[in-house]
């Protein structure tokens, strides 16, 4: 009888709930990169290439 009460327990518990949250926030954000790689990568180019004309100009 001891055994199945902490059985039940065990299964009431909601100590896993955090870590399927992260997997599954991580999950979409894995996707949303994958989905949107190009246009990121056209973004991050962009900034760069303004920062570097910009830090031209100073010296």
């Amino acid at each position: 009888m001891k055994n199945l009460r902490k059985i039940g327990k065990h299964l009431c518990s909601d100590d896993g709930v955090g870590v399927v949250e992260i997997i599954l926030i991580l999950v979409v954000l894995i996707a949303l990169v994958v989905i949107f790689k190009s246009q990121l990568n056209t973004l991050v180019n962009n900034i760069f290439s303004s920062i570097n004309k910009q830090a031209k100009t100073i010296y």
